[in-house]
């Protein structure tokens, strides 16, 4: 069930929504948030493909906001739709064309489920400060992808300088499952760390936070190497035992799929250790709604910007793209 709206305004949206809801009865109850997408017009189906394997996890209420140039005439074009392509969950699909893009909040905030937390994902290069665009600011969360910036690792220098609880970024996502098998292998293992090393392809933030993330852990400094990807492709942790003995932790994943675990003299073990899909890490990203002081402090260890000194919480800052200098 879909409806698709031309020229149309903020009130004829919410009066299509709150028509499917009642056309779809119980298929649009039972919200645990909303997802706020902002993405480009030629990531759009990026967007929804993500947005449906997340949403098949986590219901949702998904608002999708696709900013157009400012200097065209103001125009919006909506499409509802309830239990669509986007599986089951009540998707509002907004393309905003001139000025009406720079003030999105007007139309999106009547359409935030109500008695739910907002969480704000950016699909597109990140912002340079969240706090300039009011969907960040309203949200509890805020969700962005270094890896999609122009130059990755500065990106995340403004992330960290910009950084307020609740920010994450789906570079960080991506290096969860090297971060728990990396913490599974240590188990049981008695010994100080001495070093640790990880290896990818060039300026991979993803990479540069699970250095950080080892940093921030063990407390020892560790190296960084360049390999021809793709993603990360090896990690290791030296441990020295009580009888002066190495013990020696290592991952290596050449292929993007399988990884092989290197752990001590015990036999090579080959794993599944396979590249996410999109999806996939948007759907982890949305099962918390609290902060994540792990991550604050992997990208603080990179970046050696001070986290703890920025501020708590966001307050608008209204900025005119067509009065700012070039």
């Amino acid at each position: 069930m879909a409806t698709t709206l031309w020229d149309t305004t903020g009130s004829d949206v919410v009066k299509a929504l709150l028509a499917e809801r009642r056309a779809a009865g119980a298929l649009a109850s039972g919200l645990a948030l909303t997802l706020v997408a902002v993405v480009d017009e030629r990531r759009v189906q990026e967007a929804d493909q993500a947005a449906t394997i997340a949403a098949a996890a986590h219901p949702c209420r998904l608002v999708m906001v696709v900013r157009h140039s400012i200097t065209a005439d103001s125009r919006l074009d909506a499409e509802v739709q309830i239990g669509g392509r986007l599986g089951s969950t009540e998707a509002i699909v907004m393309r905003m064309h001139g000025r009406l893009g720079l003030h999105a909040e007007s139309v999106v905030l009547p359409l935030l489920a109500p008695d739910a937390p907002v969480v704000t994902w950016w699909h597109g290069a990140p912002p340079d400060e969240i706090a300039t665009d009011a969907l960040g600011v309203l949200a509890n969360r805020r969700v962005t992808d270094s890896a999609l910036a122009p130059d990755p690792l500065a990106s995340l220098n403004r992330r960290a300088s910009d950084f307020v609880p609740g920010d994450t970024d789906l570079a960080w996502t991506r290096c969860t499952p090297w971060r728990s098998l990396l913490a599974s292998a240590m188990d049981g293992v008695e010994g100080d760390p001495v070093s640790a090393s990880v290896s990818a392809e060039a300026a991979n933030p993803s990479a540069v936070l699970l250095a950080g993330w080892l940093t921030s852990r063990l407390g020892v400094t560790t190296s960084s190497d360049t390999s021809g990807g793709p993603g990360i492709t090896a990690a290791e942790i030296v441990m020295r035992r009580s009888d002066g003995s190495e013990f020696v932790i290592g991952i290596d994943r050449p292929d993007g799929a399988s990884a092989t675990l290197r752990r001590g003299g015990e036999e090579p073990r080959v794993l599944p250790l396979p590249r996410r899909e999109l999806g996939d890490l948007l759907a982890e990203e949305l099962r918390r709604m609290d902060p994540d002081p792990v991550y604050a402090e992997a990208l603080t260890r990179y970046t050696d910007i001070p986290i703890d000194s920025t501020p708590r919480s966001r307050v608008l800052l209204w900025r005119d793209p067509a009065l700012t200098d070039p």
